[in-house]
């Protein structure tokens, strides 16, 4: 088995770079063969852009699916895009790691994102979900957030931190990859010691644990249910039939609210 960690976090010092520290390793000592990618100390460019593109198709406008596809075909993608690409393919496994910022991922993981799952390469509107690229891979994140638990429920001030997640595992689901339920650990800042004033060694202590078990039987873990395409008419919405997983995809135009 093999696995592929992406590291977004700028201080490889920080929880989130011991946390990636710690996959690699009990993987290791599992038996898997094991890749990383730490976005910031490669210098990872996030931002998609002609500057990328040798002999472009259109050199007065940029497009970006129109000069991915043409790299694919030509065989022109950046080397270190090809380089994530050929990493992928090879894990079983891909952990995505880093803080929530903002309620969402660092702008270089959104940004690797956009480069690296690259039109004509790795999807096309033939290649996608359940045909996409990666299937048969799992993917999972694995993320640490400041406020607690509760702050992220359904209820909660920060906002139900599923449906935060959503959109990131539902980009990894369209090329194929089959998503896990996410790791987040709570109430961890990016302070000097990078947790709460208020933590205990022994709280964290127990979130790394937890996770050491889970990734000692991670390949057996049930995947997270996603619609595939045969779920959607050819108007591109959710057939009556089909099941709804999420609020982002529902069979009623309304949510209700109490």
């Amino acid at each position: 088995m093999k696995a592929h960690i992406v590291l977004a976090r700028p201080e490889p010092k920080s929880f989130n770079g011991h946390l990636a520290a710690l996959a690699r390793d009990t993987l290791q000592s599992r038996g898997w063969g094991v890749s990383t990618t730490n976005l910031y100390e490669t210098g990872f460019n996030p931002c998609e852009g002609a500057a990328h593109y040798r002999d472009p198709v259109d050199s007065e406008r940029f497009d970006a699916q129109s000069e991915q596809r043409n790299a694919s075909q030509t065989k022109t993608i950046p080397p270190e895009i090809r380089k994530e690409i050929d990493l992928l393919d090879q894990a079983d496994l891909l952990i995505l790691q880093y803080p929530m910022w903002w309620h969402m991922p660092p702008a270089i993981l959104k940004g690797w994102f956009d480069r690296v799952f690259v039109y004509g390469d790795v999807y096309s509107s033939s290649q996608k979900i359940e045909n996409g690229r990666f299937a048969g891979k799992k993917a999972l994140l694995s993320l640490t957030v400041a406020p607690n638990r509760e702050a992220y429920a359904f209820d909660g001030r920060c906002g139900e931190i599923s449906l935060q997640l959503w959109p990131v595992n539902f980009s990894l689901t369209y090329v194929g990859f089959s998503a896990l339920d996410p790791q987040v650990i709570y109430g961890v800042s990016s302070g000097a010691h990078n947790a709460r004033p208020d933590d205990s060694e022994e709280r964290l202590q127990r979130a790394q644990d937890d996770y050491i078990s889970r990734l000692k039987n991670i390949e057996n873990e049930p995947t997270m249910p996603f619609n595939t395409m045969s779920d959607w008419g050819e108007d591109g919405r959710i057939k009556p039939s089909a099941p709804a997983h999420s609020p982002f995809i529902r069979h009623s135009e309304r949510l209700e609210f109490s």
